[in-house]
C-alpha cells in the first residue's frame, strides 16, 4: 500500500500551507503594530511638559506663537496634567492658561511685553488675575526686557498649584 500524496495534490498542499503560513505571519505583524503604535502614535507623556515638548524658549513668529496655543487647546480638551518643570520664557508663560497646570517650584517663568500689542494682551490673558496684576503694575509688560519669577514665587505668591 502506498502513502505516498500524489506529486499534483503535494503542490497544492504546499502552496495551501505557504499562502496560510504567508497569512499568520502577516495578521502576527499587524497584531504587533495594532498593540505598540499606540505607544508610537500618541504623545511620549501622558503629563506633558515644558521640557518635553521643548518650548521652554517662546515664540519667534505668528505661526510658532499659534503652537502655543494649540498645546493649551489639546491639554484643555484633554484634562491632562501639564508642568512647568524648567525655563520658560515669553509665550511658553501662555502655558498657565492650562487648567491642570502645575509649577515646578524650581522652575523659572521670564515675562515681557509680546512683539505686538494683541500678543501682550493674549499673553496676559492667560494669568490668573493675582499675577496679571503684579505684571501690570510693575509695568513687566510694556518693555521686551525679561523679568523672571521663580516657581516657588509663582506657587506662593500668585497661588498657582505645585507639581508634586
Amino acid at each position: 500500500m502506498d502513502l505516498r500524496i500524489p506529486i499534483k495534490t503535494r503542490s497544492i498542499f504546499r502552496g495551501f500551507v505557504h499562502k496560510r503560513w504567508r497569512f499568520v505571519h502577516v495578521l502576527g505583524a499587524l497584531a504587533f503594530l495594532c498593540t505598540f503604535s499606540g505607544f508610537v502614535l500618541q504623545p511620549a507623556h501622558a503629563e506633558g511638559s515644558v521640557s518635553a515638548l521643548s518650548m521652554g524658549t517662546g515664540a519667534r513668529n505668528a505661526d510658532e506663537f499659534g503652537r502655543y496655543w494649540a498645546v493649551i487647546k489639546q491639554y484643555n480638551a484633554s484634562g491632562e496634567r501639564f508642568r512647568i518643570d524648567t525655563m520658560c520664557r515669553s509665550a511658553c508663560t501662555m502655558f498657565l492658561k492650562i487648567r491642570n497646570v502645575c509649577i515646578a517650584p524650581g522652575a523659572t517663568l521670564a515675562f515681557h511685553a509680546g512683539h505686538t500689542p494683541s500678543s501682550t494682551q493674549s499673553m496676559l490673558s492667560a494669568y490668573n488675575a493675582a499675577l496679571r496684576q503684579y505684571l501690570t503694575a510693575n509695568r513687566f509688560m510694556d518693555t521686551s526686557e525679561f523679568h523672571t519669577i521663580s516657581g516657588n514665587d509663582m506657587i506662593k505668591r500668585f497661588g498657582y498649584p505645585a507639581c508634586r
